[in-house]
């Protein structure tokens, strides 16, 4: 392998990009991978650099930035930017920047059933998707679900009221943590061929809502209720409880979607790519339980 790296990964500072960038260096040495950043001066990016890996400034808003730093690339990991409402324009900047560099393969982090999801966040996907078909590079999708950690940020309150509410009916979700579905990345641009493949990645195990509450209830030593309710009333209760109304929007649309599957996927793909079985819902719930300091030992309380 050159001394260039060939490898890419953009994002590379966020909570997802810094895991892929740790499952690439079990695989490769520092040598063969680059970290994009749109700010070099953060502790994240100079964590990255300290581990031997070439951070590169690259900011999704500013295409001369992806350009220079795409010089050399061979295999591109295109993490979705979180910046909601932009992404259309900042993933085609990326696409433009990878065609013009020759980059060989361009694997995109999308969404679960992306080009069917009834969830609104999946419409940027699609349109990211489309870009890449139309722009003659070679690409793999990524297709995540729910990282299982999204879904620890509604404990607190649960377990300071006894009641999670939500939106979600008898839907069933199938998250996984968010290191398998970087380790997962990091297997499909380190090796092997995933040219023109689509992989729909999910966890092993499903839920509902309800379940994962009794889950929790049961980790915590406390009783927790789960109070089903219509996205409209979740959105009206989300905003009188002093959440932002694009917030309270994503929640309850979120939910809506969970509650017509739109977040479960029982095809196993992930477990295959990182080779064992996704981390269970379960340990992710009882870490973020044991981590939480208790709500009677808040002075603030």
């Amino acid at each position: 392998m050159s001394s260039s790296p060939e490898l890419f990964v953009t994002g590379a500072t966020g909570q997802l990009g810094s895991l892929v960038i740790d499952a690439l260096l079990e695989r490769l040495p520092a040598s063969a991978v680059a970290a994009g950043a749109r700010d070099l001066s953060k502790d994240s990016a100079l964590a990255i650099r300290d581990k031997g890996v070439e951070v590169r400034l690259a900011d999704y808003a500013r295409p001369e930035t992806l350009e220079t730093a795409l010089i050399g690339v061979d295999r591109l990991l295109l993490i979705s930017s979180s910046e909601i409402g932009q992404r259309r324009q900042q993933h085609r900047n990326v696409i433009a920047a990878a065609r013009n560099a020759g980059v060989s393969l361009v694997a995109y982090t999308s969404g679960l059933h992306a080009d069917t999801s009834p969830l609104f966040v999946a419409d940027e996907h699609r349109d990211t998707e489309a870009a890449l078909a139309e722009s003659g590079l070679p690409f793999v999708l990524l297709r995540n679900g729910w990282y299982s950690e999204v879904f620890t940020w509604r404990l607190p309150l649960a377990l300071k009221t006894g009641t999670l509410i939500g939106a979600a009916g008898d839907g069933r979700i199938s998250p996984a943590a968010r290191a398998d579905y970087a380790e997962a990345a990091a297997a499909v641009l380190a090796e092997g061929d995933h040219a023109s493949r689509t992989y729909e990645l999910a966890g092993d195990t499903s839920f509902t809502l309800a379940e994962l509450v009794s889950l929790a209830s049961e980790i915590a030593g406390k009783p927790i209720a789960y109070q089903d309710m219509t996205p409209d009333e979740l959105k009206a209760t989300a905003i009188t409880a002093g959440l932002p109304e694009m917030f309270a929007l994503m929640l309850s649309g979120t939910d809506a979607g969970m509650a017509k599957d739109a977040l479960f996927d029982n095809g196993g793909a992930l477990a295959r790519l990182i080779g064992r079985p996704t981390t269970p819902i379960q340990s992710t719930i009882r870490s973020f339980i044991q981590s939480s300091p208790s709500p009677q030992s808040d002075s603030r309380s």
